[in-house]
């Protein structure tokens, strides 16, 4: 796999950048923060966010 600027990515990248869509994908309210220490992904979190002015449809 290659990044847009055709430099070569790493599995591991691959791997972090194949749980942060996940997260994303997942939530319809929140935040994905990602934690990196010395140029590289060391921690990835989620927080959902509940609304609970509006019913919902699903």
């Amino acid at each position: 796999m290659k990044t847009q600027n055709s430099q070569p990515v790493d599995d591991q990248a691959v791997d972090w950048l194949k749980t942060v869509r996940q997260y994303v994908e997942s939530l319809r309210f929140g935040m994905v923060q990602i934690t990196v220490h010395e140029g590289r992904p060391v921690q990835i979190e989620r927080t959902e966010r509940v609304r609970l002015d509006k019913p919902s449809n699903h």
